[in-house]
């Protein structure tokens, strides 16, 4: 009897063929099914985080009232720019500066106005593109100079004001817009020419950006701490959100920036560095709680809306003016320790 298969049964044996296909077919489905389920693992766990991180954005927002999203994508916008204008045009920042100015000029004088103060937006603004152009391409003692010029305009400017409009105002009250219009200029635009005077210095560029850096890492260690560790109120009459263990957090990010910015840089020793970063963190804690007390007279939150999550252009600015004033004296005072 022969053991060869017969006709039949090699018809329903399937070929080699056949069985690899059909083993090919079931390997490929496999593998699809891996993947859906692996993109469905995904999308849940990006669904879930996604959720987590909206319900603390709006635990933030609840107790700072900024929208953290919105906040960190204006902010990155304008770090790139101002990062993109120092490293290959200079004067593409001393542009990108002057029409700031001109924007925190402009929204303080209106908040000034809307509390009730007497404040002549046309010489304030004006005198902005006369002096962040002259830190550009003055001396500094010719700037001195368009200091007093400036301020003289200025309060000339009130008191005719004040004549033309004959509107009974108290003698205390126009002394009191005379000041406050005197201050106004030597707030935004003079400390913004002096920002000017430093950019304009052999790689002063590398010091604009290392101030502006520290002034961001300080108050983003500030934000970041008070809103983890804040317990103990640092000044409640002027800010009550603000606690020392922020003001901790802001001096160690501002240490560790300066160090760093000092040795990666500016080309200065580590100490010189920690110098730096102590100053500035100063300069730009006193801008902000400065600030804050200004604005806590006018009875307002922020200076404007224009910068979604942040408030206005002057909210961005109230750390960095002063600090830099205090960059331009240290870069006279390090800058020969520079290594070469």
């Amino acid at each position: 009897m022969s053991d060869a298969p017969d006709e039949s049964e090699l018809r329903k044996a399937p070929s080699p063929t056949t069985r690899a296909g059909r083993s090919g077919s079931d390997s490929s489905a496999a593998f699809q099914e891996h993947v859906r389920q692996a993109r469905s693992d995904l999308e849940q766990q990006v669904a879930h985080a996604r959720d987590q991180f909206g319900e603390a954005n709006e635990r933030i927002k609840q107790r700072t009232g900024r929208d953290l999203i919105v906040a960190i994508i204006i902010g990155l916008a304008i770090g790139v720019v101002v990062i993109a204008s120092l490293i290959f045009f200079k004067w593409v920042f001393a542009i990108f500066a002057l029409a700031v100015a001109v924007f925190g000029t402009f929204e303080l004088c209106r908040a000034l106005q809307v509390s009730g103060r007497k404040v002549d937006i046309v010489p304030q603004v004006a005198f902005v593109f006369v002096f962040v152009p002259a830190g550009f391409f003055l001396d500094l003692w010719a700037l001195w100079v368009l200091v007093f010029v400036d301020i003289a305009v200025v309060i000339v400017w009130r008191v005719l004001g004040q004549m033309t409009a004959q509107d009974g105002r108290r003698y205390g009250d126009v002394l009191s817009d005379v000041l406050i219009g005197a201050l106004v200029q030597l707030y935004v635009p003079f400390l913004g020419s002096l920002a000017m005077v430093l950019l304009r210095q052999d790689g002063g560029q590398w010091w604009v950006l290392s101030f502006i850096i520290i002034a961001v890492a300080s108050d983003t260690g500030a934000y970041a701490t008070g809103l983890a560790f804040g317990r103990t109120p640092m000044a409640p009459r002027i800010s009550p959100k603000k606690t020392w263990e922020g003001f901790a957090g802001a001096v160690a990010a501002a240490l560790i920036a300066g160090v760093l910015l000092a040795w990666l840089m500016i080309g200065l020793p580590w100490w010189a560095g920690l110098i730096l970063g102590a100053v500035i963190v100063v300069t730009a804690t006193a801008g902000d709680l400065g600030e804050s007390m200004l604005k806590r007279d006018l009875g307002i939150k922020d200076m404007s809306s224009w910068l979604p999550g942040h408030g206005g252009v002057l909210d961005r600015l109230d750390s960095i003016l002063p600090s830099a004033a205090a960059a331009l004296a240290l870069f006279y005072l390090l800058s020969p320790l520079g290594v070469a």
